[in-house]
């Protein structure tokens, strides 16, 4: 395990120079709070704000992205035959995330890289990107990750690992990966890997026990799924619910998607949009029935989706990393701390 001390008056100059070999993304605040965005040549991330309004899912995961086109003009060589586009997948890498979003990704990563598919799309941008990520040493009031197998300092997903000293970051260097990036940045000063293991695990517990919010997961693996899906507070959970569809979309392990065919002239193209399981449209099939009609059975579908689904199906734990996003920006305060709480806590009366 390799340690670099990154003086933060040298910050600037590693960042800079890394551009000649990488695309870089990183926190940037804007009208509507700090978002993950690609960064300009010479633009440095924000790495002092807060947590970002929307995770890194978008840097593997584009909000829209076009996947295949075709031409229809007959007199074309190949016409109307999808082609997947030349997109770029040079290496890349994302600034500052927090270490709740590694791990999210490392949650998704199940969804689209199996033994049976693997997406062509998702898994060409991950293998592009190395993931730096910076600790949080002041976790927020939403903040619950160290109840889901997370933490202020997980390394799980990242390549490297900045701790913020002030005057300088103590960098840990997890991956080839992360030794790549740091050798584009010009970062060489070490630092004694055994003081600074010492010092990360101080940082870390000091971390941890500032994180007052817990919940409980323990009993929703033995939970039976019928029971949980049968229960009588499905219709309190959802009573507030207006199905805007904001909870996943600042989630970093949701991952639904819709695919849609626009045409135009002679040339059609095929993009595929983030999509939400609280839309009323999401399950409607083209016969008219729609098996997930009512609010309630689109709330609980979410809930049971990254709750008890996602558990039986991988045992990895539940499909949340503790963020606290959606808590923090459901306009009808909706608390997936609560619902994790009554899930847990639920016994069927006989």
């Amino acid at each position: 395990m390799k340690f670099i001390k990154i003086d933060k008056n040298d910050w600037a100059r590693g960042v800079t120079a890394s551009q000649s070999v990488y695309r870089l993304f990183g926190p940037v605040t804007d009208e509507n709070g700090a978002m993950i965005k690609a960064l300009d040549d010479g633009q440095l991330p924000e790495m002092e704000c807060p947590d970002t309004v929307m995770s890194v899912k978008s840097v593997l995961f584009p909000q829209t992205e076009k996947i295949l086109d075709t031409s229809l003009d007959e007199s074309q060589e190949n016409h109307h035959i999808f082609q997947r586009l030349q997109t770029d997948y040079s290496p890349r890498a994302v600034l500052g995330i927090r270490p709740y979003d590694a791990k999210a990704v490392e949650l998704v990563k199940l969804n689209f890289i199996t033994d049976d598919y693997q997406d062509p799309y998702w898994k060409d941008a991950y293998e592009a990107t190395t993931f730096v990520g910076l600790a949080v040493n002041q976790p927020g009031p939403y903040d619950f990750s160290t109840s889901t197998d997370t933490g202020p300092f997980n390394e799980e997903g990242l390549d490297m690992l900045l701790a913020d000293m002030d005057d300088h970051y103590l960098c840990k260097v997890l991956t080839e990966k992360g030794q790549a990036y740091a050798d584009a940045c010009g970062f060489k000063t070490g630092a004694d890997a055994k003081e600074s293991q010492a010092l990360f695990d101080v940082l870390r517990k000091e971390a941890e026990k500032k994180i007052v919010s817990k919940v409980e997961t323990d009993k929703l693996r033995d939970k039976t799924l019928l029971d949980l899906h049968e229960a009588d507070f499905w219709d309190d959970v959802a009573f507030s619910c207006i199905n805007c569809g904001t909870c996943t979309y600042v989630c970093p392990t949701c991952w639904c998607f819709d695919i849609q065919d626009e045409t135009k002239h002679k040339k059609s193209s095929r993009y595929r949009n983030w999509d939400t399981c609280m839309s009323s449209l999401f399950t409607h099939h083209a016969s008219g029935h729609n098996p997930r009609a009512t609010k309630v059975q689109r709330v609980r579908q979410r809930f049971m989706h990254k709750l008890k689904y996602f558990v039986d199906k991988y045992d990895h734990g539940i499909m949340c990393v503790g963020c606290g996003r959606c808590v923090k920006s459901c306009p009808v305060n909706i608390d997936i701390r609560q619902v994790c709480h009554t899930m847990n806590s639920f016994e069927k009366q006989d």
